[in-house]
């Protein structure tokens, strides 16, 4: 689920650590980026010491802090510096890992069926929505809406749990809780290849994401004083929540976007911060007439406001995995790990006509059950929480439908 924020005002980080003074400030990518190497590059919004100017210029382009999936493994290396330059109160709340085996063959396998399942017929592809958990499990197209307050029939998603097919059998909780409790439903006859390739990425965007809030868990134990609840590693470990989607962007016969609308930045994804733990992200793949091409225009893509409320274009490689903090963690960390908002813009002009883009996203979120142990500080939707207090994921999801949905009475 995503979810608008407002302002929140963050707490101290901890100091960085060593590490960090091997990384420098960002500069602006040129329009075609170099090389990439495994070092990580720094951005400070601080620096940015003007406001970016949406009618004159483009948003500068920039990296997040990347590490090598090696270093990421070692337990006992000090990655603070680069969780605090990732994630922390200066941060763009995103990082990426870089040369995770594996991952680039299950990343095709999986975008490439995203067209074809998107383009099964009508009747099979009714047979996989599932309306009771608010089209969340299965098929969904054109269930969501835009900002401007109309349906979505640019994009088709499919929702699965790539970890347990069927997360309970508890009536009670599968109608209290449908978006989280409900059972996953498989083309199996249709598209039967959807399944092992879906939980295959899935799976292993989920470990590297446990391996990337062990060291999470060391940067704010720093700063903060053991709450006993095991840190994030643990809550993602045992949780049954978490949620996948395949997405699909139809191509369009021509530009879908008014000459208007050429500064809107959120065209293809609107402006949200995710509302759960932590977030993993492919890189899109880009299709025409089936051949996998590179993206026809440099402003399409994953843009981020900063804690300073600037504008940056955030661009990883396809053989990287990016992870964004979601506001639980924010709240559950006191603030030294932050969440920002983030959309995504679509591609423009002629050379965008008949474009298709496929992507993935790993929702990793606390178990229903989970018991939320809410610091003495809260800083965001303090008219929900109360300080020292807890509630249960499911509980607290609860109320975050009432504020901004009003899906329950």
């Amino acid at each position: 689920m995503n979810l608008k924020l407002p302002p929140k005002t963050a707490a101290a980080a901890p100091s960085a650590s060593p590490a960090s003074q091997r990384f420098h400030k960002l500069h602006p990518l040129p329009s075609s980026p170099g090389s990439r190497n495994r070092t990580a590059c720094r951005f400070s919004a601080p620096a940015m010491s003007t406001a970016v100017n949406r009618t004159s210029c483009a948003p500068p382009t920039v990296r997040p802090v990347t590490i090598h999936f090696s270093d990421l493994q070692d337990k006992s290396a000090d990655l603070s510096g680069l969780i605090e330059e990732g994630f922390g109160p200066k941060g763009l709340g995103i990082l990426s890992v870089s040369h995770v085996p594996g991952f680039s063959s299950l990343r095709q396998n999986l975008l490439h069926l995203s067209p074809r399942l998107a383009n099964l017929p009508e009747e099979e592809k009714q047979k996989l929505e599932d309306p009771d958990s608010r089209y969340n499990f299965g098929w969904s197209h054109g269930k969501e809406m835009l900002e401007s307050g109309k349906p979505d029939k640019l994009k088709g998603s499919f929702y699965a749990n790539p970890v347990l097919d069927v997360p309970t059998t508890d009536k009670s909780l599968i109608q209290r809780y449908p978006s989280y409790c409900g059972r996953n439903i498989w083309p199996n006859s249709a598209l039967p290849e959807l399944e092992v390739a879906f939980k295959s990425l899935g799976q292993m965007i989920l470990n590297v994401g446990l391996m990337v809030a062990y060291h999470c868990d060391q940067y704010v134990s720093k700063g903060t004083q053991n709450r006993g609840d095991g840190g994030l590693q643990q809550t993602l470990l045992h949780s049954r929540c978490h949620k996948g989607r395949l997405l699909y962007y139809f191509p369009t016969r021509q530009s879908a976007f008014a000459k208007k609308d050429e500064d809107g930045m959120s065209s293809w994804c609107g402006w949200h911060t995710d509302h759960g733990s932590l977030t993993g992200l492919t890189c899109a793949m880009y299709l025409r007439d089936g051949e996998q091409i590179p993206c026809p225009d440099s402003a399409a893509g994953l843009y981020i406001k900063s804690r300073t409320d600037q504008l940056v274009k955030v661009v990883y490689g396809e053989d990287e995995i990016a992870y964004q903090i979601g506001e639980t963690t924010e709240i559950l960390s006191g603030g030294y790990l932050c969440a920002t908002p983030h959309c995504v813009r679509a591609a423009r002009g002629e050379e965008a006509s008949e474009l298709e883009r496929s992507t993935f996203a790993l929702f990793m979120q606390p178990d229903w059950n989970e018991v939320l142990k809410f610091p003495e500080n809260v800083h965001i939707h303090q008219e929900l929480i109360k300080s020292n207090s807890s509630l249960t994921f499911g509980e607290y999801t609860e109320k975050l439908l009432d504020k901004y949905y009003h899906l329950r009475s």
